[in-house]
C-alpha cells in the first residue's frame, strides 16, 4: 500500500512539474501587471486630484494605498446584472476577450536586454494582432447588450480604432524599415547610437496621440461619452465583467506607453553613457512612468474632442503624414 502511494505521488509530481514550469513564468508576468494596473487607477485619482486641488484617496490604508484593492473587492461582491434580451454567451465573453488580448500582448514585450517571456522575431505583428482583436470585445459587448447606447458606443469605438490603426500600422512599418527587423529587441538594439525619436520626431508625436485614441482615453474617450451615451459600450455591465473592461483599458495604457518607449526612446538603454551602470529595467520603468503620467495629465487638462474633429485628425492629417513619412524613410534607406 505504501509503495502504491509513493508511485501515485511520483506520478503526480511528473504530471504537475511541466504544468508548473509552464504556468510559473506566465503568473510572474500577469500578477505584477495586474497589481501595477490596480495602482495605476490609484495614481490616476491622486494625479487628477492634485491637478484639480483635491487630495484624492486618503482613507483606505496608509496614504490611501489600499484603495485599489478595496475597489477590487467591492466590484467582486457586486451583483452581475444582465439585460433580459442580451445574448448571454457573447455578453459574458466580450470583456474576457478584451482583457485577455490586452494582457496577452505582454508575452512578447521585452522588459530587459535578456528578452521577453516569448522572444519572437515577429513580436510587433503579434502585438498589432492582439490590439486589433481587443476591439472585437468592445464591439461584441456593445452589440450583445441589445441596448441602444452600448451599441452606439461600440460603433464609435470600432470606427475610431479602424481610423487610427491604419496610421499606427504605417508608423510601425516606418520603424521596421529603419531597424530592418520586426523584433522589439532588435529595434531597441538598433537605437544604441541614436534613439529613433531624433530622426522620427513627428512620428513619435503621432504615435502617442494615436495611443490615446486606441485606448479611448481623453480627449478621445468618445466611445464612453457620458454626456450622450451614458457610459458607452459598457453601460449594461456591472461587477467583474465591468472590471475586466476597466482592467483591459488600463493594461492597454501600460502597453502603449511601453511600446512608445521601445520604439522611439531606446527602451531599456541609458540616455547617458555615464549612467549605464543603472539596470536597464529601471530606465524602462522611468520612461514608461513618464508616458503614463502624460496619459493622466492630458485627461485632467484637455476637453473631449468632437467626433468629426476626431475623424478629420485621423483620416486627413495623421494618415497622409504617416504614409508620406514611411515612403520617405524607405527612399532614404534605399539610397543610403
Amino acid at each position: 500500500m505504501i509503495s502504491f502511494i509513493k508511485k501515485m505521488v511520483n506520478l503526480g509530481f511528473e504530471i504537475a512539474m511541466p504544468i508548473i514550469s509552464f504556468m510559473l513564468p506566465i503568473l510572474l508576468l500577469i500578477v505584477p501587471l495586474l497589481i501595477l494596473v490596480a495602482y495605476l487607477t490609484f495614481a490616476e485619482r491622486k494625479v487628477i486630484g492634485y491637478i484639480q486641488l483635491r487630495t484624492g484617496p486618503t482613507k483606505t490604508g496608509p496614504f490611501g494605498l489600499l484603495q485599489a484593492f478595496a475597489d477590487a473587492v467591492k466590484l467582486m461582491h457586486k451583483e452581475i446584472i444582465m439585460p433580459s434580451k442580451a445574448n448571454r454567451f457573447i455578453f459574458m465573453a466580450a470583456p474576457i476577450i478584451t482583457f485577455v488580448m490586452n494582457i496577452g500582448a505582454w508575452c512578447v514585450i521585452p522588459l530587459t536586454a535578456q528578452g521577453a517571456l516569448i522572444d519572437s522575431n515577429v513580436s510587433l505583428i503579434f502585438i498589432l494582432a492582439c490590439s486589433s482583436l481587443a476591439g472585437y470585445g468592445v464591439m461584441l459587448g456593445g452589440w450583445a447588450s441589445h441596448s441602444e447606447y452600448p451599441f452606439l458606443g461600440a460603433i464609435r469605438s470600432i470606427a475610431q480604432m479602424i481610423s487610427y490603426e491604419i496610421s499606427l500600422g504605417f508608423i510601425i512599418l516606418t520603424i521596421i524599415i529603419t531597424a530592418e527587423s520586426t523584433s522589439l529587441s532588435a529595434i531597441v538594439n538598433a537605437q544604441k547610437n541614436c534613439w529613433f525619436i531624433i530622426p522620427h520626431l513627428p512620428l513619435a508625436f503621432m504615435f502617442f496621440v494615436i495611443a490615446l485614441a486606441e485606448t479611448s482615453r481623453a480627449p478621445f474617450d468618445l466611445p464612453e461619452a457620458e454626456s450622450e451615451l451614458v457610459s458607452g459600450y459598457n453601460t449594461e455591465y456591472s461587477s467583474m465583467p465591468f472590471s475586466l473592461f476597466f482592467l483591459g483599458e488600463y493594461a492597454a495604457m501600460f502597453l502603449m506607453s511601453t511600446l512608445t518607449t521601445l520604439l522611439f526612446f531606446g527602451g531599456w538603454l541609458s540616455p547617458i553613457a555615464a549612467l549605464s551602470f543603472i539596470p536597464g529595467f529601471v530606465w524602462l520603468a522611468i520612461k514608461v512612468s513618464f508616458f503614463l503620467f502624460c496619459f493622466l495629465w492630458i485627461r485632467a487638462s484637455l476637453p473631449r474632442f468632437r467626433y468629426d474633429h476626431l475623424m478629420r485628425l485621423g483620416w486627413k492629417i495623421f494618415l497622409p503624414w504617416s504614409l508620406s513619412w514611411m515612403i520617405l524613410t524607405g527612399v532614404v534607406k534605399w539610397i543610403f
